[in-house]
């Protein structure tokens, strides 16, 4: 069973049988203050400062900051060279997704993704069982983007990230429009969310998290 738990921005804990991985360690500028954290592994999708506040992560873990295979703890991570804006990182630069293979399931963590994915991007980041993706807008991925790289990736459960809520992120659009656009009207935010592989829905559904 794995618990996965928005800490703000683009940032994650994910706790599983196998390790705690904490993805993108949220930075004081985006509005979010990361309590300390432990964690067997830390992910950077990119090195702008609200993703890199690895000093709110106790010391012991392993990093992983680029594209590439790795197993840890038993858990088997790849990362898929994307980009942080939709001119192959002319503005913004590159971007790391990873995906994540734990407890039989796969999750992946889009990082601030600024464009729909690649056939090439695709190969590598496919059967997707839990999507997390930016939805705000600012340098990645608007709720239309969002939407796209959604029908690209037909994951079974999407958890939306890096919005405005009353916490952080002021300058972003907040998940109401990107709901909306996957035609729910109202979708109440959950603290955490819980999962096992039976458990996975049959057809794509919106978890919203509260920070």
């Amino acid at each position: 069973m794995a618990e996965i738990k928005w800490l703000g921005h683009g940032c994650f804990r994910v706790r599983a049988r196998e390790a705690t991985i904490v993805l993108d360690p949220v930075g004081k500028s985006t509005g979010y203050s990361l309590p300390k954290q432990k964690a067997d592994i830390v992910t950077i999708s990119h090195q702008h400062p609200g993703h890199t506040a690895l000093g709110q992560i106790q010391e012991g873990y392993f990093l992983i900051d680029g594209p590439g295979e790795y197993e840890v703890s038993e858990v088997f991570i790849t990362g898929v060279r994307t980009f942080h804006d939709n001119q192959q990182g002319a503005v913004q630069g590159f971007n790391t997704a990873y995906i994540l293979e734990l407890e039989d399931m796969r999750i992946c963590h889009l990082g601030d993704l600024g464009h729909p994915l690649t056939e090439g991007q695709l190969e590598g980041i496919q059967a997707i069982d839990i999507l997390l993706i930016p939805v705000g807008g600012g340098n990645a991925l608007n709720a239309q983007g969002a939407q796209e790289v959604i029908a690209q990736l037909d994951p079974r459960v999407v958890i939306p990230m890096h919005f405005r809520t009353a916490s952080g992120d002021t300058g972003l659009e907040t998940a109401e429009q990107f709901c909306k656009m996957m035609g729910l009207e109202q979708v109440a935010p959950q603290e955490k969310f819980t999962v096992k592989r039976s458990d996975l829905p049959e057809t794509t559904t919106v978890i919203v998290l509260e920070p």
